[in-house]
């Protein structure tokens, strides 16, 4: 990865370092005014393809809604989708096609500089950057779930990664005086290598909507009882997510426990030739793809698990790491970006750092048995779950929008 020069981002006004000196304290919703919030986000929650990023933004937006504020989020259209609708508080005005989404945001911005619509423009930094601080005229905050980087290059064409590849390194220069919110340490760590200073960043955490049973929460028989001998993926299905590595350690894991079973829960443009691949390694009859389902259903599956799996080069944070510990469920990761910071290495799961299928599969193996140290690590990944709450991440939010309309009033 390119790094840039760290003082790019250091030309900031003395007054605005003296609000950002402050955020630690950031005050809780009970202090902040009723406030009217763009969101800029390229998919909304009903988008076909959207994922965690899009659910950490609802979830926070739709708790600020319900607080009092004003929140209209603007994202592409897509088929079957209304122009205007509102979920949860929060309204949606959807643009036209990806093209035309993004060549329509200037302008939607300009307009409702005119009319002096809104407080306050949240960029969400997961896509192509919007670079909204040079035309909105009102502050902005960044919402930073992850950037891409090299990693474009293996999800779209060469011209459009490197549109974003390009349109990345601007950060520093177009960002200078906007503070950011990165949901992990990882994404935090990658905006100062880019040049962001590290003072502009707050790390909150996302929560999790966490699974409820008859008794209040995961009970000791579900982590010590017997479970499905299953492997289970979450997400979506995109090439830079490797779910081809759960197929192969699965497939090494075959003769050992010839009761093995694997869940890929999730859409995306891979699945096809995810499905010639389990065809090809002999896995088809004991491998199911099961698209998009309801959480309930996600999490009938996830506590019947032995381990989920999530091989991806890279990722914001690890949501359905949360949710998956949440039910007794430990996980095997990437030691990659995101990941290492959802995941507590020998405590909550296993972080391998390779792409090697036999690295996954010794560590698969060591979940797949039924006994004391397998039930600990259960233990301690409900207990690890238990620290992330979405009214606690709102409230982080809400203190840093505070604190960037404090910095651009100084």
């Amino acid at each position: 990865m390119v790094e840039l020069d760290p003082n790019a981002a250091k030309e900031v006004d003395a007054s605005m370092d003296t609000v950002i000196a402050t955020l630690p304290n950031a005050p809780s919703h009970a202090a902040t005014a009723r406030l009217r919030i763009l969101v800029l986000n390229e998919r909304d929650p009903a988008h076909p393809k959207a994922g965690g990023a899009e659910t950490h933004v609802f979830e926070l937006f739709s708790r600020l809604a319900a607080r009092g504020h004003e929140i209209v989020q603007y994202s592409a259209g897509f088929e079957g989708g209304e122009t205007k609708t509102v979920q949860n508080g929060i309204q949606i005005e959807r643009k036209g096609g990806l093209a035309a989404y993004y060549a329509s945001v200037i302008p939607r911005l300009r307009r409702a500089r005119a009319e002096k619509e809104f407080d306050l423009v949240v960029e969400c930094l997961n896509k192509v950057p919007f670079y909204s601080p040079l035309y909105a005229g009102i502050p902005v905050l960044t919402l930073c779930h992850h950037l891409f980087g090299e990693i474009a290059f293996q999800q779209v064409s060469f011209p459009i990664a490197t549109g974003v590849f390009l349109a990345e390194r601007g950060l520093p220069w177009a960002y200078r005086k906007s503070l950011f919110l990165a949901i992990s340490e990882s994404s935090r760590d990658d905006l100062i290598r880019r040049g962001i200073g590290e003072k502009h960043i707050l790390v909150s955490h996302p929560g999790i909507d966490r699974p409820v049973n008859a008794d209040g929460g995961i009970r000791q028989a579900e982590i010590e009882g017997q479970r499905s001998m299953r492997i289970t993926y979450v997400g979506r299905l995109e090439r830079y997510k490797r779910v081809d590595i759960l197929l192969q350690a699965a497939s090494a894991l075959i003769e050992e426990y010839p009761d093995l079973s694997v869940c890929i829960i999730g859409r995306g443009p891979e699945r096809g030739r995810l499905e010639v691949l389990a065809e090809k390694l002999g896995l088809s009859k004991r491998t199911e793809f099961t698209g998009f389902i309801s959480n309930a259903e996600r999490d009938a599956l996830l506590a019947d698990s032995r381990a989920c799996i999530f091989p991806s080069e890279k990722e914001g944070w690890g949501l359905t790491v949360i949710e998956a510990n949440a039910l007794g469920t430990p996980v095997v990761a990437r030691n990659a970006e995101g990941l290492r910071d959802s995941v507590r290495h020998q405590e909550t799961g296993f972080l391998i750092p390779s792409d090697n299928p036999a690295d996954y599969a010794r560590a698969l193996a060591r979940l797949l048995e039924d006994n004391e140290s397998v039930h600990a690590m259960r233990r301690e990944a409900v207990l690890w779950s238990e620290r992330f709450d979405w009214e606690r991440a709102t409230d982080d939010l809400e203190g840093l929008i505070a604190k960037n309309l404090a910095a651009a009033q100084s």
